[in-house]
């Protein structure tokens, strides 16, 4: 069996469309959808209330979380051995989900995902993503050309086994990799948005850049922060240590070195910037340690509408 999952927000003018490619591409094969509503303010939900049959189901949650929690929900209650993933903008072709599938299952794979090779987009969401693609490579052994690739076929334990806030749908596929899971990419079409309008600003920049950064730390040094706050603390260490030689040096030569703007302005920086930082990383670990050791999910399901 397959479970589809798709978030969806103010998407009123593709859903049915949506629908009928799907259906048409999957015939013959049992399969369920799985429509997650992020508290869309438009029809979005009456119109997938008007299609719900045997193989449709809208989960609808209480308010908009974002679609890294969307995604959450739709694998918690999805039922297939295998679970793929794509937008509700029609931007993702639903004909390429079958040979991506026989791919994961040919190769034993636990991820397959997606290459948007004639990517239809505005400069605005490639050039982050793009940036974000050379980091990770530069980074760590991930070779994968396309990180935002919505169209992606997962084995259901691997999907099951994530734990997705924030922005982190972005990097699924290095969260997975981190953990051991075994990923290739085939290359999908890509079409141009023909309905609403794109969720994806300026502004999201920072809270991917925020993310990566958040995920390399968790999955390399979670078990052994020492070995990256005390390679730090070293180097701050050493480097002030060294000012401090000089300053004594020079001050044992006459030179008044009381109240030297750039100095204080400087070592301020430095401890001002690893507080942030640190309080950021304390501040998530806390937070997923409040849900996860009380098993309780950063989400509310309002309600599940499915057929009888």
């Amino acid at each position: 069996m397959l479970s589809l999952v798709i978030p969806i927000f103010n998407e009123e003018d593709s859903i049915i469309i949506l629908n009928e490619k799907i259906l048409k591409a999957l015939k013959g094969y049992n399969f369920e959808i799985i429509y997650v509503d992020d508290s869309s303010s438009d029809s979005s939900r009456e119109v997938i209330k008007s299609i719900i049959r045997k193989k449709v189901i809208l989960v609808e949650l209480s308010k908009n979380y974002g679609q890294s929690l969307a995604l959450a929900a739709g694998f918690d209650i999805a039922k297939g051995d295998y679970i793929i993933t794509l937008d509700g903008d029609l931007q993702n072709d639903p004909n390429d989900i079958l040979p991506m599938l026989n791919k994961a299952v040919e190769g034993d794979w636990d991820i397959v995902t997606g290459i948007r090779v004639k990517r239809k987009d505005s400069i605005i969401k490639i050039i982050p993503s793009r940036i974000a693609n050379f980091i990770i490579r530069t980074l760590t052994r991930l070779n994968i050309s396309d990180q935002g690739c919505a169209l992606k076929v997962f084995k259901k334990e691997t999907a099951k086994s994530l734990n997705l806030y924030g922005e982190m749908h972005r990097f699924i596929n290095l969260a997975a990799y981190l953990d051991g899971a075994r990923i290739t990419e085939v290359p999908v079409r890509h079409n141009p948005r023909k309905f609403g309008y794109s969720k994806y600003g300026l502004g999201r920049i920072f809270k991917v850049i925020n993310d990566l950064l958040l995920i390399l730390f968790q999955k390399k040094f979670l078990q052994k922060p020492i070995y990256f706050f005390g390679s730090i603390g070293v180097i701050i260490f050493s480097t002030g240590s060294i000012l401090s030689l000089y300053f004594f040096v020079i001050r044992i030569m006459g030179q008044d070195i009381w109240g030297r703007p750039l100095l204080i302005l400087s070592i301020m920086l430095v401890i001002i910037g690893i507080q942030i930082f640190s309080i950021g990383i304390t501040y998530d670990l806390m937070m997923k340690t409040y849900y996860e050791s009380q098993n309780k999910k950063p989400y509310k399901i309002r309600k599940i509408h499915q057929s009888d």
